[in-house]
């Protein structure tokens, strides 16, 4: 929101007012408390008939500053509020006439009390300031008050983040609504709006509101980030570290870790589609299509016509389609396949679950008693109150059921059009639940599968989201068109999410709306299964390669197999993830902030720390991408990549850039027809450009480490070593055409390079 009218003057309609100096502190051992009177207090009288500012500053964990301003702290705080999870920081702070110091791990927060400036640091290297007029409480004409803060943006300085947003990836220069959207990827509207951004400069900004929060980056004021929410209270947590990494470590420190995912969910997952007809027949067609064509998939994904039209939801299979769904069910698992149906938090009129809804008291009312409904999406539809505890029982209850006959996952599916003229069970603020809803709803589900199902071994595959929403994944991108534009902001969306702590992320491969060409699809599909999640998915037709054409099936074949036999190294992104709150799928600026041209780059990402991916965004099969320094090789062509450059390429549909860093050990699993296998068996350990010492681990279901392999570089020697591997260990050097000698192993000969047998082997190379 904007309140000023250019560099000097205010909007019509606005009185803003700003703390103008540090009149007194308080401190106790964990927080220092600051009073900033809206005028410089030159005697006595003039602390009469004005406002003032109390500013507390305190630490929940290490490299973490809090700020809380208060204007008036006499209202009611009906929440709800995001979970937090603080430890004990290591807290110092010191005063004297002209400052205030108080610091939290490396964070200093330096304040000169005579002119209300606020300056946060870290090892002495300035991160950003709040200047006297930047922490303001504005009214409007009609008496509705607002808190504002603005922090400075140093010359060349980016803003990435806010949430899954499909705007430009570096958000310099945008308005950006905190406030949940059923808007598709096309606009500025969002599904999983994130009130927290990060710096290239290497910090991060996290603004503790479940409400609207309104942002103003380089936009209002060019030289500030711009953060401002209705009534009288501001928090926002500022969080440093010494790379992005640590921030977004800490960040999920403070708001909650990703989970592990069982394995199989890493694998493709086919779906019905949505508007599609479809019945047992239909989708035993699709499972024996893609099992007699040789494609390897893991989750056979039933969209919202598993249930009767106008009764969604019932959570009550359709008779007329399918007879005797746990008999299907079961016949399905027989194959080998997880199972994941669809639903969302509505029940539309026609639904038996209304009335009896209703009568409980389980959908959100209207301030009058009624049940708020609209026709929407569904006719007379419902939405589920679940700060009601009868209710959540009740909703989870019948998807037990489910789970009874056989259901492995949940869709969560909308939970972004929540309504503000309502009245909760709990009595929470409706417009803080605008956003918070999508926590309740997802919470509920993924913690019933993990009672049912066990530790690690839940997932949904979830649309909205808000802060601490990464503890419930996965999530997908949403509505995409299929056009190439589409694709590319899609990807946007998904480099912004990570930089939000989501470790895990997806997209309808093809796109969602109908009209996807061959060639998109192929194009597509190459990038779908560079993710860390694949699924198949779409509105009206069929996404089953095979109606595209035999190329398109030899496409998903040849990259489903490559993304299962990935999953050693894969998996161990996703243990990285759930430990450390750090994205499968990365920003260039993630691993490369040293190198300035990584800072803006969003047609290209990392999967992990290894890979690199650029995908091709148009039907010529042209690409242009950049690799940062060092030397690269291309996983599927085995071609040498300079880096430190552009680089032009063409690639036919079984290739696209796809580069694994030098100095790489990049394990490779024994089987292609699925992600859930024992990643210790019979791997390959591809060696890429191994210039010192490299290390690689392989984790088990449970994130334990159960292998490792490591190889070291002196002179021309190169020594190889591995434990916890079963079966046959091998290792591929890659680009190496011959060896002196060898030592422990066999030589065998491969089109890639040596390929040699053995746990413990010594190489001699040529000069």
């Amino acid at each position: 929101m904007k309140f000023s009218n250019g560099c000097w003057m205010n909007r019509a309609g606005f009185e803003i007012r700003s703390p103008q100096e540090v009149y007194d502190i308080r401190k106790t051992d964990s927080e220092a408390t600051l009073y900033g009177p809206f005028q410089k207090i030159a005697h006595p009288g003039m602390t009469l008939d004005g406002g003032m500012m109390t500013v507390t500053v305190s630490a929940p964990m290490n490299d973490v500053i809090r700020v809380h301003s208060v204007h008036h702290g006499g209202g009611v705080d009906k929440g709800p509020h995001f979970p937090l999870y603080t430890e004990k920081a290591d807290i110092t702070s010191k005063e004297d006439e002209q400052s205030f110091s108080f610091q939290s791990g490396e964070l200093v927060l330096t304040v000169n009390k005579n002119v209300w400036r606020f300056a946060f640091s870290r090892k002495g290297d300035l991160v950003t300031t709040s200047e006297r007029q930047c922490l303001s409480h504005i009214v409007d004409d009609n008496g509705a008050p607002f808190m504002r803060e603005q922090l400075s943006l140093d010359v060349g300085e980016y803003v990435y983040g806010l949430g899954e947003r499909f705007t430009p990836f570096v958000k310099n220069g945008q308005s950006v609504d905190i406030w949940n959207e059923d808007g598709g990827t096309g606009s500025e509207q969002a599904y999983k709006n994130i009130p927290f951004y990060v710096s290239n400069k290497g910090y991060g900004i996290f603004v503790n509101h479940p409400e609207r929060v309104s942002f103003e980056i380089a936009s209002e004021k060019v030289s500030k980030a711009q953060f401002s929410v209705p009534g009288e209270q501001l928090e926002y947590f500022i969080i440093s570290g010494d790379t992005l990494k640590d921030v977004l470590r800490t960040y999920t420190n403070l708001t909650g870790k990703p989970p592990l995912l069982p394995k199989w969910s890493f694998g493709l997952w086919l779906s019905t589609s949505f508007l599609t007809n479809y019945d047992e027949k239909t989708v035993h067609s699709f499972v024996d299509g893609m099992l007699e064509r040789d494609l390897p998939f893991d989750v056979f994904h039933f969209d919202c016509l598993w249930m009767k039209e106008f009764e969604w939801c019932n959570f009550q299979w359709d008779e007329r389609t399918f007879p005797d769904p746990k008999g299907m069910l079961s016949r399905l698992k027989e194959k080998g396949l997880n199972i994941c149906v669809w639903i969302n938090p509505y029940i539309g009129q026609k639904s038996p679950l209304f009335a009896e809804a209703k009568q409980k008291g389980y959908l959100l009312k209207r301030p009058d008693g009624s049940v708020w409904q609209w026709d929407k999406w569904q006719p007379g539809l419902g939405v589920v109150d679940f700060t009601n505890e009868e209710a959540k029982t009740w909703y989870t209850d019948m998807l037990e059921t489910l789970i009874d006959m056989g259901v492995d996952s949940f869709k969560t599916d909308f939970g972004e059009r929540i309504p503000t003229d309502v009245v909760y069970a709990n009595g929470a603020d409706p417009l803080k639940m605008h956003n918070y809803y999508t926590h309740l709803y997802n919470e509920t589900v993924y913690t019933l599968l993990e009672k049912r199902l066990g530790k690690n071994k839940a997932v949904l595959f979830a649309r909205s989201a808000t802060v601490g929403s990464q503890q419930f994944p996965v999530h997908w991108g949403g509505d995409s068109f299929s056009t190439y534009a589409s694709m590319a902001e899609t990807l946007r969306g998904g480099l912004s999410l990570g930089l939000a702590g989501f470790g895990y992320w997806s997209h309808d491969i093809g796109g969602f709306e109908t009209g996807s060409t061959p060639d998109l699809y192929k194009r597509w599909t190459q990038f779908g299964l560079l993710s860390s999640h694949s699924r198949y998915h779409g509105s009206g037709d069929y996404k089953v390669p095979w109606l595209y054409d035999e190329e398109a099936v030899d496409v998903t074949r040849s990259f489903t197999k490559l993304k299962n036999r990935l999953m050693p190294y894969l998996f161990a992104k996703a243990v990285e993830a759930s430990k450390d709150g750090v994205p499968m799928l990365r920003p260039m600026l993630l691993e490369y902030r040293d190198d300035e041209t990584c800072h803006t780059l969003d047609r290209q990402y990392m999967l992990g720390d290894r890979l690199l991916v650029a995908p091709i965004f148009n039907d010529t099969g042209n690409v242009r991408y950049y690799a940062p320094a060092g030397n690269w090789t291309n996983l599927l062509t085995n071609a040498f990549i300079d880096g430190g450059k552009w680089h032009s390429e063409h690639h036919s549909y079984e290739t696209l850039p796809l580069l694994v860093r030098e100095n790489t050990i990049l394990p490779f699993g024994a089987e292609e027809q699925t992600a859930d296998y024992d990643y210790t068996e019979n791997v390959a350990f591809h060696l890429f450009a191994i210039s010192d010492e490299a290390t690689c681990t392989i984790y088990d279901e449970n994130g334990t480490a159960a292998a490792s392999a490591r190889a070291s570089k002196s002179g021309n020697t190169l020594a190889l070593s591995a434990n916890g591997v079963t079966g046959t260990c091998t290792w591929l050097l890659r680009n190496v055409d011959t060896i002196l000698s060898i030592d422990g192993g066999t030589w065998i000969p491969h089109e890639l390079g040596i390929l040699i047998e053995g746990e413990e082997v010594s190489v001699t190379l040529p000069d």
